[in-house]
Parts: structure tokens; sequence; C-alpha cells
């Protein structure tokens, strides 16, 4: 009778902290890009202190939407909630990625700038979904017209 009595009183498990994935490294959109050329988002990930229980169901997006004129245009048909059609904006997607849960993994997301992409800036949109739940973000990448 002891036994069971001292499994009960011992400590309950605790439940591990999912890892987490945000985009992306200052070396990845810090920089001007040119047609042509190869955006890579270097995903950050912070696994939890205690590794265990199942490896997350986790997807990577990435897509690259312009161009803008202006740093302001851009922001200004970001923030409208109407939508607007924003006559020859095109829209460049990375195939996304679906980590492992690895503790050492480091993902990646490339997305290939066409290379009659327009200069401009370019709206690039980080999305992690995880259990039917989005969270994403957003940075300014520019393309400068080839030399």
């Amino acid at each position: 009778m002891v036994m069971p009595l001292l499994a009960a009183c011992g400590p309950e498990p605790s439940e591990a902290m999912p890892m987490t994935y945000t985009c992306c490294e200052a070396l990845d959109v810090d920089r001007p890009y040119q047609p042509g050329q190869t955006l890579t988002v270097d995903w950050t990930v912070e696994s939890p202190e205690e590794p265990g229980g199942t490896p997350p169901q986790v997807e990577l997006a990435a897509l690259l939407t312009g161009p803008f004129a202006t740093v302001g245009d851009l922001k200004a048909a970001t923030e409208d909630t109407t939508t607007p059609t924003v006559p020859g904006l095109v829209t460049f997607a990375a195939t996304p990625v679906r980590p492992s849960g690895m503790p050492d993994e480091r993902p990646v997301s490339t997305i290939v700038i066409g290379p009659d992409a327009k200069p401009g800036y370019y709206n690039l949109v980080t999305s992690v979904v995880e259990d039917g739940n989005t969270v994403s973000g957003a940075s300014i990448i520019q393309v400068v017209p080839m030399p």
C-alpha cells in the first residue's frame, strides 16, 4: 500500500515548451538584392530548455511582394484593410519548409527573385503555421537595378 501512495506524491510531469521559429537574421534583410538573386531566410530557432514531447507540426512560409516605389507606398498598401489592387505587383514565394523539430536544425527558406523583377521596395512576409494558428511578420527588402 505504501508504493502507490509514494508514486502519487511524486512531481507531476512538466509539459515541455515547444520550439519557436522566428524570421530572420539581419544579414537576410538588411541588404539590397538584384533581379535574379536568391533571398535566403535563415529562420531563428529557440529550443526549449528541456527537450521532450512530440516535435511540433510546423510550416514556415515566406512571400516577397512588390515592387513599391517608396517605403511609404509599401506601408500604406499593407496597412489598408480594404486590400486595394495595386497594379504591377508580383509575388515570389519560397517552398514551404516543414522542420523536423531536431534541436540543432537550422531551417532555411529561399526565394528566387525573378530575373525580370522591377527595382523598388518589396514586402517580405514570413509566417509560422502551427496547429491551425498563424503568426506572421514582415520586413522590407529593396531590389536594385542590375549594374
